[in-house]
């Protein structure tokens, strides 16, 4: 996931200039009009790949190792066979008919092929900030829905301003899976559905683990008030009762090749079933009303990220209800990227908290007159349905049993401290990681950043590797002892100077990863793997041990995701002005002693940068005073 930009919430209402080199398709809506003159995914040079792709795996190799990754990637470079793939690559980016020579190919790997469950592997969570005037479970959930609906309405009629960064508009294709899609289980690689919204205007509530369907507009057309869809909510949790039903969700968190043979049983133990997957499938969203009350950071975040693997719905995007009224978002990661989710959540929660939403009247006795109940969204279960749950649940909590979660909310200072020494904010969070790194494992950690790529039509990401030589050297100058802070403070500068021009070209889709990945993919039956790709060095160094990605808002208590590899960390983070929030997650790696070092290096980097400028400041002082 990479970095959002600033919302604009009532875009659509004002006049647009339309930036230089880009035309305007207006049949297309006011969402998508740049959408056709966006420009394509670029195949970088391969003498240009491999180049970056050797000076990222310096770091962690020993120089005799560096030495043969040299001489595999000169071997490589001079190929025939090289400049083949890079042909054949270039022909598919320039073949008309495919948009991006990357999307199909990366979304089948990643998401839609990828088997292992989307929790943890996959989805992502938000956790809301509090809101102190909504504390009842009912009317949080209400305010929200209600919040969401002119959201929905500017997406579905493709109203929304296109993000843009820099002034440059953003791919907005992936809008269209924020609501009323579901991802479905198939062999061997997944699909997703849309629905129509103006045929399915319903939401879906999970309480108790049992589904609840309510319109969103009442029998004569108009939209639910929030006081209307409190009712409503009263009557899911009234209806729902103190008993737990059978955890259909909990089939979600499975395999998915488990979970497509368990929707197929299921589909054949009853008509009914699929009637009410239907049902849950296409609706706006899921809302899951949850009967527990987390309080600490690290109870919220698991509570969002995973839950108790029953009451949810794994396939679509969430929005999640706690019985003391706190709140937040699971993100269903298959079709879209963190930013258009955040989008939507900063939305929901900002026009609330500037009470911008028009909730509708106040509750008042006639409030519930009208309107019919919820209605509960039933299933017909056979043995080997039931066999398939139970397992899922005994999955699940295994599952998630092996992991540790640690939340660092970090005071010592944020974006306002970092800016002060004319920092980039995002490189030195990406610093203080290399640095608490060496200090629990004394060398670089192999590291992905996650860029987004939206400005290419259907991008998505690309990786900034994040580990130097100079973060390299900048972090074993800080555990050297014997090191000035004034060569530590110039150390650091060529660092994040460094992770700039990585993220630059992560961003303009120059990129080492992902190219490498399209010229494999362009190697033909019998055609030997080049050496470059066997070399040990390759899998090392595309071993994400810290796999990182960096959304920040006012309006988010916490975010997180898992890890990618076994012996690795998950590492969110969000960039306040006056705070750091990491959120690490792990199959129980230390985690407690990583969030210690991060704390540590953190406070260390801000104390050396002190020190050095008040030195600096004393050697000009001094110079100035022999004048």
């Amino acid at each position: 996931m990479a970095k959002n930009r600033t919302m604009k919430s009532s875009a659509p209402r004002k006049s647009h200039p339309v930036p230089e080199g880009y035309a305007v398709d207006p049949s297309a809506g006011n969402m998508l009009r740049f959408q056709a003159s966006l420009p394509h995914l670029p195949v970088p040079p391969v003498s240009s790949t491999v180049s970056k792709y050797l000076e990222t795996v310096k770091p962690h190799l020993t120089e005799a190792e560096y030495a043969t990754t040299q001489a595999k990637a000169s071997e490589f470079l001079s190929s025939p066979l090289a400049a083949e793939l890079q042909k054949r690559l270039e022909a598919r980016a320039a073949d008309p008919s495919i948009k991006n020579w990357l999307a199909d190919w990366w979304n089948d790997v990643a998401y839609m092929g990828y088997r292992d469950p989307v929790v943890v592997y996959v989805s992502y969570f938000y956790v809301h900030l509090d809101d102190a005037r909504r504390r009842d479970p009912a009317k949080r959930a209400a305010s929200l829905i209600k919040a969401m609906l002119p959201f929905r309405e500017m997406t579905e009629s493709k109203a929304i301003e296109p993000e843009k960064v820099r002034g440059m508009p953003l791919c907005m294709d992936s809008y269209k899976w924020l609501f009323h899609s579901s991802r479905y289980p198939v062999k061997p690689s997944d699909t997703a559905a849309k629905f129509d919204p103006t045929t399915h205007n319903h939401v879906v509530f999970v309480r108790k683990n049992k589904f609840f369907e309510v319109p969103l507009a009442s029998p004569d057309g108009q939209e639910l008030s929030a006081a209307e869809l409190e009712v409503q909510i009263e009557r899911v949790i009234k209806l729902a009762g103190d008993d737990k039903g059978v955890p259909i969700g909990a089939l979600t968190s499975e395999n998915r090749d488990i979970w497509a043979d368990a929707r197929e049983a299921l589909l054949a133990a009853s008509p009914l079933n699929a009637k009410s997957l239907e049902r849950i499938e296409s609706s706006a969203i899921i809302v899951c009303l949850d009967d527990t009350k987390p309080i600490t950071r690290e109870d919220i975040s698991w509570a969002c990220w995973v839950g108790d693997g029953r009451n949810r719905f794994y396939d679509k995007h969430q929005l999640l209800v706690f019985d003391n009224g706190r709140s937040g978002f699971l993100g269903e990661h298959s079709c879209m990227d963190g930013t258009p989710t955040l989008r939507l959540n900063e939305f929901i929660l900002a026009t609330l908290a500037g009470n911008k939403v028009d909730l509708g009247p106040p509750r008042s006795s006639s409030t519930a007159s009208g309107l019919p109940q919820p209605t509960e969204l039933k299933f017909e279960l056979d043995a080997k349905s039931t066999t398939y749950i139970k397992e899922a649940c005994q999955h699940f909590d295994e599952l998630v049993g092996q992991h540790d979660m640690e939340v660092l909310h970090y005071e010592g200072y944020g974006k306002d401290l970092m800016k002060k020494f004319k920092a980039s904010p995002d490189a030195w969070a990406q610093l203080v990681k290399q640095l608490a790194f060496h200090k629990m494992f004394n060398r670089p950690g192999v590291t992905y950043e996650s860029c987004q790529t939206r400005k290419y039509q259907q991008g998505r990401t690309e990786v900034i590797r994040s580990a130097s030589s100079e973060s390299k050297a900048w972090a074993e100058s800080m555990l050297n002892p014997e090191e000035s802070d004034e060569h530590r403070a110039l150390l650091f500068r060529q660092a994040v100077a460094r992770h700039l021009q990585y993220a630059a070209w992560a961003a303009d889709g120059q990129g080492v990863d992902r190219h490498f990945f399209g010229l494999k993919r362009m190697l033909r039956e019998g055609e030997t793997t080049p050496a470059i790709y066997t070399d040990p060095a390759f899998s090392k160094t595309n071993h994400w041990e810290l796999s990182t990605s960096q959304l920040s808002s006012r309006f988010l208590d916490g975010w997180g995701y898992g890890e990618v590899v076994t012996d690795g960390y998950g590492l969110s983070y969000s960039i306040d002005d006056h705070y750091i929030r990491w959120t690490i997650t792990s199959l129980k790696k230390d985690t407690a002693e990583l969030k210690h070092f991060l704390a540590e290096a953190a406070t260390e980097t801000r104390f050396m940068l002190e020190r050095a400028a008040a030195g600096e400041k004393s050697k000009a002082e001094g110079e100035k005073a022999k004048l």
